[in-house]
C-alpha cells in the first residue's frame, strides 16, 4: 500500500490508536505512540482494547499480530516502529554501532567532576575538577562492567592479551578498574591505586592498540559491558591512556614521586 501523505502540525489530523490496557497489563508501547503522535500535533482517538480477548478479536479482524496498531484516515499505518518510520523518524537497529553510552557516561562523570569540585574549593573548574572526572568516569565504567561480569569478560577475552593467557584477568579487570576510580576519588592508598591502574591501563591500551591498528579486526568495545554496540578502537584507547594518566598524575600531585 502506498502511504499517504500525512498533513504538518497544523493540519489537526486526527489518529486512532488501538493499544492493550488490561487490568494486569498495560502496553508501554501503546502509550510511547500515544506520546508519539500527540507530538507529531496528532489529536489521538485512543481506543483501549481492555481484554485479552477484545485484543485477540481486533488482530484477527485486522490480520495483524500485534498492538498497538495507528490508523490515519482509512490507512493502517501499524506500531509503534512502524508510525516512527511514516514520519521519517530514524530507529537504530538492535547490532547498529553508537557512542551513546559513551557519550552519556562520560557526560555524567563531567558534571559530578564539577559537583566535587564545587563542593570540596567552590570552584567548578580546577585541576581538582579534572582529576574527579577521570576518577569517577573509571568508577562507572567499572560498574557497567560489573552489572555482567561474565557478559564482559567474554567481550574481552576477543582482544586483550592478558586475558587471553590468563582468563581469570577479564573478570578481575573490572573490579581492579571500580577500586582505582575509587580510591583515586577519596585519595586514599595511592600505593595501590596508582600500579593497579597503570597496570591494567598499561596493558589494555597495547592489547588495543594490536587489535585495532595491528592486525586490523573490526571488534565490540567491551568498555561499557558485555552487551554494548559501542566499537573497539579510540575510545577504548582512550580509557586506557587516562587510566595511565592518572597513575602517574596523582602520586606527582601528592608529592610521593
Amino acid at each position: 500500500m502506498t502511504k499517504q501523505t500525512v498533513p504538518s502540525r497544523s493540519g489537526g489530523t486526527t489518529a486512532s490508536l488501538y493499544r492493550l490496557a488490561t487490568s494486569d497489563h498495560l502496553c508501554p508501547y501503546g502509550l510511547k505512540t500515544k506520546s508519539f503522535l500527540e507530538r507529531q500535533g496528532f489529536s489521538v482517538e485512543d481506543h483501549l482494547l481492555t481484554t485479552r480477548e477484545e485484543a485477540d478479536r481486533f488482530m484477527q479482524e485486522h490480520d495483524v499480530k500485534t498492538t498497538p496498531q495507528v490508523f490515519i484516515g482509512s490507512e493502517r499505518i501499524g506500531g509503534y516502529d512502524d508510525t516512527r518510520k511514516h514520519f521519517g523518524k530514524r530507529l537504530r537497529g538492535k547490532d547498529e554501532t553508537t557512542y551513546q553510552p559513551i557519550i552519556a557516561l562520560f557526560s555524567v562523570a563531567l558534571l559530578m567532576g564539577f559537583a566535587v569540585s564545587w563542593f570540596a574549593s567552590g570552584t567548578v573548574f580546577s585541576i581538582h575538577a579534572v582529576e574527579a572526572t577521570i576518577a569517577v568516569a573509571m568508577c562507572l565504567l567499572g560498574v557497567q562492567k560489573l552489572q555482567n561480569v561474565e557478559s564482559f569478560s567474554t567481550m574481552f577475552l576477543n582482544y586483550d592479551l592478558l586475558a587471553r593467557r590468563y582468563v581469570p584477568y577479564a573478570y578481575f579487570y573490572a573490579f581492579g578498574e571500580t577500586l582505582a576510580g575509587v580510591l583515586m576519588l577519596a585519595g586514599a592508598l595511592m600505593w595501590v591505586a596508582s600500579p593497579l591502574a597503570l597496570f591494567i591501563g598499561t596493558v589494555g591500551a597495547v592489547s588495543v592498540f594490536k587489535a585495532v591498528y595491528i592486525d586490523k579486526r573490526k571488534l565490540k568495545c567491551a568498555c561499557v559491558g558485555g552487551n554494548s554496540n559501542v566499537p573497539l578502537g579510540f575510545v577504548s584507547l582512550t580509557e586506557n591512556l587516562i587510566m595511565i594518566a592518572m597513575a602517574i598524575w596523582m602520586p606527582l600531585r601528592m608529592g610521593w614521586m
